[in-house]
């Protein structure tokens, strides 16, 4: 089958995106184990967390078609200079906008701004049963570098995370 996916566009995140952004976090917190919060967070937790006006770091706004679907980042992987030319890529993607290509889209995207920023590594780090996600890294070059076993618990479950790397 042949089909044409719709193209993305991601543009800085603004103030004036955060609420959307935290609405999509927060479906992520209270229905997943994708992110280890188990609470809702505040809007002002929330921006405070994300890169933003950062020369290496910075949050997008993920758009599909004429419509906001999620929000997707290039963070510091430890607050030490020594990690500065490293990133964490953090995507979260509405859940009625899975299966279109957009995570793969989003981390194209995130790979080549990683890339102008002269940043060498790129990291993404994964709940083991995140399987959707896993298969994106490792679809787009990424390898596992990392096994943290029933490191986190939520929904009243013990859980793994892993890491995965990918050298650019």
């Amino acid at each position: 089958m042949n089909f044409h996916l719709m193209p993305i566009a991601l543009k800085p995140l603004q103030p004036t995106d955060m609420e959307f952004a935290r609405s999509v976090y927060n479906y992520y917190v209270l229905n997943t184990t994708a992110t280890f919060h188990t609470e809702p967070v505040t809007l002002a937790a929330f921006a405070a967390a994300l890169p933003m006006n950062h020369s290496l770091y910075q949050s997008y706004l993920i758009i599909y078609g004429d419509k906001p679907c999620g929000y997707a980042y290039l963070g510091n992987w430890k607050p030490r200079q020594a990690y500065n030319r490293s990133a964490e890529v953090t995507i979260y993607i509405e859940k009625d906008f899975h299966g279109k290509g957009i995570g793969k889209q989003s981390l194209m995207f995130l790979e080549a701004e990683a890339r102008k920023r002269k940043i060498k590594n790129l990291l993404g780090v994964i709940t083991f049963e995140n399987k959707a996600s896993i298969h994106l890294f490792e679809k787009a070059g990424f390898q596992k570098v990392g096994h943290l076993k029933n490191i986190g618990e939520k929904f009243g479950r013990l859980l793994d995370v892993v890491t995965y790397q990918k050298e650019i």
